[in-house]
């Protein structure tokens, strides 16, 4: 039996085939634009996502099923008779709506959405961005006058066009703000307070069914998952027991630590209770999720302003830890998430000197992303029993010298996937439950041991943050 899992990320979209077997390949890959009209403004062209998604899978050749994850918090407009995008993808980074939620923060109001949805009022959420489609663009306006307006996170859209079903899974949809952690419905009262019309918004189903079928080129092949990719990694990963915990390291990191059947909320943490996955006919499995918006979009950054050339250059230096010799990195260039939630947050370099190297600067970025990571990580520690290893994917894990530090700061034993696509891997092995077939787990690990460092680490680090938001705060009150 073969299944895809198609990973559609921030960046590219990525197409993982399994079989029973045990092959594991990856058969297509492609990138797609990133779109910036203003600043704060990140968009992509959805027309190009569905023509990179339909590649993919065609790519991977003939397939028993398909499973597909998405960028959760990424979101639209479209057409329900034609199934024309009315809109751009307004990308989970995108900021555009910060002074609406700035202002309904101020009238009070973040607590219904802590209460109901789990969520504070951020623009990272998709609900603040379908309200502003439905505000400022004209022809979003039009569309729901006439009846024909659909609203959602990407996976409606794909599953809309390439399917036929305007459904979203409840993972997804917990990413929203407009979903009730309860009910695990659509709320009323959280979308008349964005502004978001709930009647056109997709079905809420569980994470693995029947998402129709995609007419491919070897024919109709059955979709039997949809999910987030950060659940999907998780899923991945094989975290399936309570206090397991992954942390993958893309464009930004994302944390998720299996809370079982058990809503956690840790508000005052910055930590987020979300839905992990929900099988057929099964009760949601849950998590918790902390988001670091910057991390290897701050090496790539560094990289693109000559600080270094290739990566093997920053794998180890031959200075001792950059936060040693008093040189700090708050990696803010997209604000600060959990355990924060300040989105005005702004990058920081602390102790510069005449002495220091751009390889040190380098280092110091390295170590600034370790350490917010490792802010999560404690903060779900406190909340829940962690188990002893801790696991991770994406770009950075590579980094021989992130990974020790990450270790050292965490004092837990970083397990880094040798095979880098656990999210496509875990939307794949979604994509079996359905099915009936048991793949055995294709992931392997390395094993970095944590050694002992000094305990002012973390204390050096909290200061330098006071110090940039301190002064975000100056610059944006």
């Amino acid at each position: 039996m073969r299944i895809a899992g198609i990973d559609q990320g921030t960046t590219s979209t990525r197409a993982l085939v399994v079989n029973t077997d045990g092959m594991v390949k990856v058969a297509h890959a492609t990138q797609h634009h990133q779109i910036y009209p203003r600043e704060g403004w990140v968009e992509h062209d959805p027309e190009e996502l569905i023509t990179n998604l339909t590649a993919c899978v065609n790519a991977a050749g003939k397939l028993d099923a398909i499973g597909i994850d998405n960028q959760g918090e990424s979101c639209l407009a479209w057409d329900a008779k034609t199934g024309e995008a009315l809109s751009p993808v307004i990308v989970w980074q995108d900021r555009r709506t910060l002074p609406t939620l700035q202002q309904l923060q101020n009238e009070g109001y973040e607590h219904e959405t802590l209460a109901r949805a789990g969520l504070p009022l951020d623009p990272y959420f998709s609900a603040s961005k379908l309200a502003w489609l439905c505000e400022n663009l004209p022809e979003v306006r039009q569309a729901h006058d006439n009846g024909r307006l659909r609203l959602g996170t990407t996976d409606a859209f794909f599953l809309d066009r390439l399917t036929g079903k305007f459904v979203t899974d409840v993972s997804t949809a917990s990413r929203t703000s407009l979903l009730n952690l309860e009910t695990l419905e659509w709320d009323a009262e959280l979308c008349r307070l964005f502004g978001v019309p709930i009647e056109c918004l997709p079905r809420i189903v569980p994470t693995t069914g029947d998402f129709g079928a995609m007419n491919t080129d070897y024919g109709l092949t059955p979709v039997t998952a949809s999910v987030v990719d950060q659940q999907a990694a998780l899923f991945g990963f094989g975290c399936r027991k309570k206090g397991d915990a992954k942390i993958t390291f893309g464009t930004g990191a994302f944390a998720l630590m299996v809370t079982g059947d058990e809503i956690i909320r840790k508000p005052d943490l910055g930590l987020l209770p979300t839905v992990a996955w929900q099988h057929s006919d099964e009760p949601a499995v849950y998590a918790l999720d902390g988001g670091v918006f910057t991390a290897s979009a701050a090496i790539n950054w560094a990289q693109s302003i000559g600080l270094f050339s290739s990566f093997d250059e920053i794998n180890s230096f031959c200075t001792p830890s950059a936060i040693e010799s008093g040189l700090v990195f708050v990696p803010a260039l997209a604000g600060l998430g959990c355990p924060h939630w300040l989105p005005t947050a702004r990058a920081t370099w602390m102790g510069l000197s005449l002495d220091h190297k751009p390889e040190q600067l380098v280092q110091a970025i390295l170590e600034g992303v370790a350490l917010r990571a490792n802010e999560v990580v404690e903060a779900m520690a406190s909340s829940v029993p962690r188990a002893d290893e801790l696991f991770v994917d994406g770009g950075m894990s590579k980094n021989p010298y992130f990974i020790q530090f990450l270790a050292d700061v965490s004092g837990a034993h970083i397990r880094p996937a040798h095979m880098p696509e656990l999210t496509g891997l875990g939307a794949a092995h979604l994509a079996a439950v359905p099915l009936k077939c048991k793949f055995e787990s294709f992931a392997e690990f390395g094993n970095i041991a944590p050694r002992p460092r000094p305990t002012d680490y973390m204390a050096k680090f909290r200061r330098a943050i006071e110090f940039s938001t301190t002064w975000a705060q100056e610059l944006y009150p």
